[in-house]
């Protein structure tokens, strides 16, 4: 009797577009009881395909080698930029410093200069153009912004290690009202925002009117420049 209602139990699962598999994990059946059982009973080919694309070790397999693809293609595309590039001389970084800059810097006061991001590599990228200055990192001033989620004193020794600047340089933290688990983006800011603070009106005038340059080159020259 017990034997009857699970075959009748299967053949139910079995004609609602339940796999082999599925039937045996609700069921507890082997493959092989089933095969006897419900082999007058076939599945569509509509669902045999929805059954193999959304089986989740098909998936993974695909996620995978789509992945195995992407780093490929970086590993492709890293090669012949540091091929095409080469090594970057002194006044290359030291121009570069300035784009860096003018992008991500602050561009509002005249005696201070500011710059702010979430990437450890691109802010150390700007602390070694400020070493080019000649700026010694005794002058810097480093404040964080972390949302209330997270640990400050953890994040400022983070900062510390990457930097190599001492705790006693960094200002009081800005602790945001909102949670970093409420972001949906957060690939960026497991370390909080960091900005590199320095307060010297002559190289903030030197560096606004390095960018005002570089852009008066660039404009004098955009009738020559291809894009």
């Amino acid at each position: 009797m017990a034997r009857y209602k699970e075959k009748s139990e299967a053949i139910k699962l079995r004609k609602k577009g339940y796999s082999y598999s599925q039937i045996k994990e609700k069921l507890g059946l082997s493959k092989s009881t089933l095969s006897g059982w419900l082999q007058p009973y076939p599945l569509s080919e509509k669902r045999i395909r929805e059954l193999r694309d959304n089986n989740p070790q098909r998936i993974e397999r695909y996620i995978n080698t789509m992945r195995k693809k992407r780093e490929f293609g970086f590993s492709i595309a890293y090669d012949q930029v540091k091929k095409d590039i080469g090594n970057l001389t002194e006044r290359e970084l030291f121009i570069a410093g300035f784009f860096l800059y003018w992008a991500e810097g602050g561009k509002t006061r005249r005696s201070t200069l500011v710059f702010t991001n979430t990437d450890p590599g691109m802010l150390k990228m700007y602390l070694k153009w400020l070493k080019l200055l000649k700026v010694p990192k005794e002058k810097l001033k480093i404040k964080l912004h972390v949302y209330k989620d997270m640990n400050v004193q953890k994040e400022i020794s983070f900062w510390s290690r990457e930097f190599g600047i001492d705790k006693t340089k960094f200002n009081k933290t800005w602790v945001k009202k909102s949670k970093m688990t409420g972001l949906t983006y957060k690939s960026n800011f497991g370390h909080g925002t960091c900005n590199i603070i320095l307060n010297d009106t002559s190289l903030a005038m030197y560096v606004l009117m390095g960018i005002k340059f570089i852009g008066n080159v660039i404009g004098e020259r955009g009738g020559d420049m291809r894009v």
